[in-house]
């Protein structure tokens, strides 16, 4: 006889690390969540009279190979918050509101302390978004997986009005460009990035160029929320396109927002570059074509506003550092 504990899925652990987490999960409800979890679907109700003309807006993502650092440094909280922020970034450029997330975590054996680190960081940072976790998925998947390695997605709703829709379309030659910096690498470049880095160092290493922190530390840094900067924009001037700098840089996010006709000239110059970025490019010889696709290069957010605008979003976001990088120009 052979039991399903023995093929690889212990189904007590389960049910156990989900009694575990619910204090966690419970921390991040809003008034509009109507289930616990552990339903067979979640339930959110939206007070929709508070709209004139809502639109849902919805993304999925996951954090890459920030995960393989993890791993390495048994660090498992950070990348639960770099998923929420990622996925609540990518629809706050859209100027929406974040109503609730749902995660799927899939591993080959359920190590519990390592998948309530991971929900810990889910409700951390879904408490800091105002978004309430109010489902997700573990999947015990044996021969898929490596020993202590996991996969993370995730998914996040919210709303906003269609006049409030933040698009590109109304961007004009002559726009400011405004950067907001990141944390570090977030949660793209990770490949590139390891390979140069591991290369030479082990996870806790601490090049002199990371001013004493190590390698896995650098790395594993949190991935930033703009919802709070986004909203103070949105409220005092005419926000005109949003970037979110993921994968593909900042030519490759921007003009995912460009109307024909239109790009962006950036000053590569205007800031410095953090460390962990000239320490790559040094290390493994990356060409700057190459720097500029793979990474953010220190720009987490890059805000479109008309020139007339840009001394209100230097004041009223003077706390997350803002700082001009150039322009939008016709091609």
């Amino acid at each position: 006889m052979t039991t399903y504990k023995e093929a690889g899925v212990d189904v007590a652990a389960g049910e156990e690390m989900v009694d575990r987490i619910k204090p966690l999960v419970r921390k991040t409800f809003t008034p509009g969540v109507l289930t616990d979890i552990g339903a067979f679907g979640a339930f959110f109700s939206v007070d929709w009279k508070s709209y004139n003309d809502p639109v849902l807006v919805s993304s999925v993502d996951g954090v890459g190979t920030k995960l393989k650092v993890a791993f390495a440094m048994n660090q498992h909280d950070t990348v639960g918050q770099d998923l929420v922020n990622h996925c609540v970034n990518d629809i706050a450029v859209c100027g929406a509101k974040p109503l609730f997330f749902l995660d799927y975590f899939s591993t080959g054996k359920l190590e519990q302390e390592t998948a309530v680190s991971v929900v810990k960081g889910f409700s951390i940072a879904c408490q800091e978004n105002g978004c309430a976790l109010i489902g997700g998925e573990t999947a015990e998947m044996p021969d898929i997986y490596d020993a202590g390695e996991y996969d993370l997605a995730g998914t996040i709703v919210g709303v906003v009005e269609r006049e409030s829709i933040i698009d590109g379309q109304r961007i004009k030659a002559g726009d400011a460009l405004i950067a907001f910096p990141s944390s570090g690498l977030h949660t793209n470049g990770y490949s590139l990035a390891r390979k140069v880095l591991f290369s030479n160092y082990s996870v806790t290493d601490r090049p002199g160029e990371l001013g004493g922190r190590s390698v896995g530390e650098a790395l594993l840094d949190v991935h930033v929320s703009y919802l709070s900067v986004i909203e103070t924009m949105m409220s005092a001037v005419d926000v005109r396109g949003l970037v979110h700098v993921t994968g593909g840089g900042i030519p490759g996010n921007a003009k995912r927002i460009m109307p024909e006709g239109l790009t962006i000239d950036v000053d590569y110059d205007a800031w410095d570059r953090p460390a962990l970025f000239s320490l790559i490019q040094r290390l493994g010889g990356v060409p700057e074509d190459d720097m500029r696709s793979a990474f953010n290069l220190g720009i987490g957010l890059i805000a479109v506003v008309p020139q007339a605008d840009v001394e209100q979003v230097m004041t009223d976001c003077a706390d997350d550092q803002p700082f001009l990088i150039g322009s939008v120009v016709a091609t």
